[in-house]
């Protein structure tokens, strides 16, 4: 444990030693209720009033109140260094794994206390890749909550009529395109190309991973490996020569596999809803019927994928988290978050069940008991459905499953925050895609890719 957590640990046991005193000398005693302020990204008006009614419940049950503030997702890092600065963070923060391991790091998480409740719950209860993502120093630094997996969506009935095996290897991927890509009217795929987009970056990483490439090691930026990156960039480039031209992200991939005219695509599993014709903002045209859930039944997921290099594969996951702060009313917070976990965490799952799979798949009683809960939960925007009735059981568990083997890179090798620097540089997209546009060749690519990422610090 850093000097920083050590630090902030001794500083927040002696305030709640000082608290304690307080608490006694004016007898309020052990049913003095508190009110504790709760951040959360989660703005949209429908995902607040459920973060409400389930903060009523909480008060209810136990007398303690919940302030549920949002907080824009993209100010959440600069809000919460000027709260720590200022010693005015929220008692309970529901933040993106891109926080955790830099916050644990910085001690505005209290990680003996987050770990503590993770214990409390049972760990074997928690999907082991969301507990490893927060690993620090042997504690788990926040509570998972809830996650998805990056998907490759695909024609399942195409792919059954011409005896393909599903997209799971780069192998399997290039004989459907071989055997599907039909342009016009069916494009083998529908790749990510649009450079300023952080879906490229997205994409991108889920196929450097299946291939076992990282740019980073635990000492921090590690080259790539060039042999393994041109497989993964001529992989890459098979799936743009198959995608129509153009600058390409979610929305043409959306529209044309809604067409029927894609193979396949890379999307997030917000798309499920969409794909069952159950939002009249994404229609499905691929028949007369906006409304029609043929097109659902007709796909197959895959979650995670392996190139040549790496057999194992891998999976493209993204956690959300609850962590109490070091400035928190301890015991109160570690309430609340509890029963979140717990009695309030359907509400939780059910705010998006389509981009919210349970990351805690049940209890001691029911391991199961989560995941039974999350498949009946309604799904959709203009039209209700449970997941349940869209798809088969085998693609839900695929789903699901996919979160239990999620990476990203960095979070291993305890440089989560210097893998996200160079994401969010874009750098790789760019010269990615002055390779796919045939500027330079893929290992001079490699080469051009080290040398903008050694940059970054």
């Amino acid at each position: 444990m850093t000097h920083r957590v050590r630090e902030g640990l001794l500083i927040r046991n002696g305030l709640r030693a000082t608290a304690a005193v307080a608490a006694l000398m004016v007898g309020t005693g052990a049913g003095h209720a508190d009110t504790i302020r709760y951040w959360t990204t989660e703005e949209q008006p429908e995902r607040l009033a459920k973060q409400q009614e389930m903060a009523k419940a909480f008060e209810a049950e136990t007398g303690h109140s919940v302030e549920v503030i949002p907080v824009t997702e993209t100010d959440l890092g600069t809000r919460a260094t000027a709260a720590f600065a200022a010693g005015d963070l929220p008692d309970v923060i529901y933040l993106t794994l891109q926080y955790v391991l830099p916050w644990a790091e910085d001690g505005i998480l209290d990680v003996e206390t987050n770990d503590e409740i993770v214990e409390e719950l049972g760990r074997d209860t928690f999907s082991e890749a969301a507990l490893t993502m927060a690993d620090f120093d042997g504690l788990t630094a926040a509570v998972p909550v809830d996650g998805w997996t990056q998907m490759i969506v695909y024609r399942k009935d195409l792919f059954d009529e011409a005896g393909l095996a599903p997209p799971d290897t780069y192998e399997h991927v290039l004989a459907a395109i071989e055997a599907l890509h039909n342009p016009p009217d069916l494009y083998g795929f529908v790749a990510a190309t649009k450079v300023d987009e952080n879906f490229m970056s997205q994409v991108l990483e889920h196929v450097f991973l299946a291939n076992g490439v990282s740019p980073v090691d635990s000492e921090g930026f590690a080259p790539l490996d060039e042999a393994k990156t041109v497989e993964v960039l001529e992989f890459y480039k098979a799936l743009a020569d198959a995608s129509p031209p153009g600058d390409l992200y979610w929305a043409q991939s959306r529209e044309l596999y809604f067409a029927g005219k894609a193979a396949m695509i890379i999307w997030s599993p917000f798309i499920l809803d969409e794909l069952a014709g159950l939002r009249d903002a994404a229609p499905v045209t691929i028949t007369s019927d906006p409304t029609s859930r043929e097109l659902a039944q007709k796909t197959g997921i895959v979650t995670r994928f392996a190139g040549p290099s790496n057999p194992d594969g891998a999976a493209w996951g993204d956690v959300r988290y609850l962590g109490v702060t070091m400035d928190a009313n301890t015991d109160v917070a570690m309430e609340f978050v509890k029963f979140s976990m717990n009695e309030g965490y359907e509400s939780v799952l059910s705010i998006a069940p389509e981009g919210k799979f349970p990351v805690r798949r049940g209890d001691a009683e029911d391991p199961e008991k989560y995941v039974k809960a999350w498949r009946a939960l309604p799904v959709g925007v203009d039209r209700k459905a449970p997941l349940t009735d869209l798809y088969a059981p085998e693609t839900i568990e695929e789903i699901v499953g996919g979160l239990d083997s999620a990476a990203r890179w960095g979070v291993a090798e305890g440089q989560l925050a210097l893998a996200s620097k160079m994401i969010n540089s874009q750098e790789i997209n760019r010269l990615v895609r002055q390779y796919l546009d045939g500027e330079r060749d893929a290992a001079a690519t490699v080469g051009a890719i080290n040398d903008a990422l050694g940059k970054i610090q």
